[in-house]
């Protein structure tokens, strides 16, 4: 089974509809939504809905920071602009979106897979998965054989080394599937579908093949401008949409 791989889509409407209609055409029989499902972007109800149509057709989600901050955003460790962008969030969500985001869970074990958004070792503590320090940390909090997460915005893949209590680290390389081996525990960032923050506009999305144990990361062009244009007519932080123009 091919299952398609999804995380930081931050209520950007336009990155959404590109990454599922590519995970399609990959073959991806299943979804896995990695969190942040809303937060900088200008879209949040249609893309809660989006999830939430996917979830009842047997898709997977779990809860990311900027989901648990618009359900309490007086608890949220959030810069101010991200905070802005929370508060108009929520008043643009009704009671069934937001009763969707309440019950996503922080994690999900499935087979020899967890998904979480930020770490398995703290998951509703939200600490970044940056370094190989925090790989370890995080491959040694479950017995997982593959950890599939999101929150750090750039795609990243970690797998145990030879040296006892030691991460190792590799960097994917879009569009080249690589091959999870068996005999390694792995922890796999998928990159941002909503807000890529590394220079390049295009959206990024994941695939994992459970019968081939590959996982290939895509970049996915989208149009980007429409989407940040989407951000400032709701009079959202502009650092929001020049993020997705690659210029910040």
């Amino acid at each position: 089974m091919r299952i398609g791989l999804l995380a930081d889509l931050h209520a950007n409407r336009e990155a959404l509809t590109a990454c599922l209609k590519a995970l399609r055409r990959a073959g991806c029989e299943r979804l896995v939504f990695l969190g942040d499902l809303v937060g900088y972007g200008a879209d949040p109800a249609w893309v809660v809905d989006t999830v939430r149509e996917h979830v009842a057709a047997g898709a997977i989600a779990v809860q990311g920071n900027h989901d648990a901050a618009v359900l309490a955003p007086e608890q949220a460790r959030l810069h101010e602009q991200a905070r802005a962008a929370i508060a108009w969030t929520r008043d643009r969500l009704d009671g069934e979106q937001l009763r969707f985001l309440r019950e996503l869970p922080l994690q999900v074990a499935e087979d020899d897979r967890l998904y979480v958004h930020a770490n398995a070792w703290d998951p509703a503590g939200w600490g970044y998965v940056d370094s190989l320090l925090a790989a370890q940390r995080s491959l040694a909090a479950t017995d997982r054989r593959i950890t599939f997460c999101g929150h750090v915005h750039e795609p990243a893949l970690y797998y145990d080394s030879t040296l006892p209590g030691a991460a190792a680290y590799f960097e994917p390389r879009p569009g080249t599937p690589i091959p999870l081996l068996p005999s390694r525990r792995w922890l796999a960032i998928v990159g941002t579908c909503g807000q890529p923050r590394d220079g390049n506009p295009a959206a990024c999305c994941a695939w994992y093949d459970t019968g081939s144990r590959q996982l290939a990361i895509l970049r996915v062009p989208y149009d980007h401008e429409a989407a940040a244009a989407r951000i400032r007519a709701a009079g959202l932080p502009e650092v929001f949409a020049r993020r997705l123009l690659g210029e910040d």
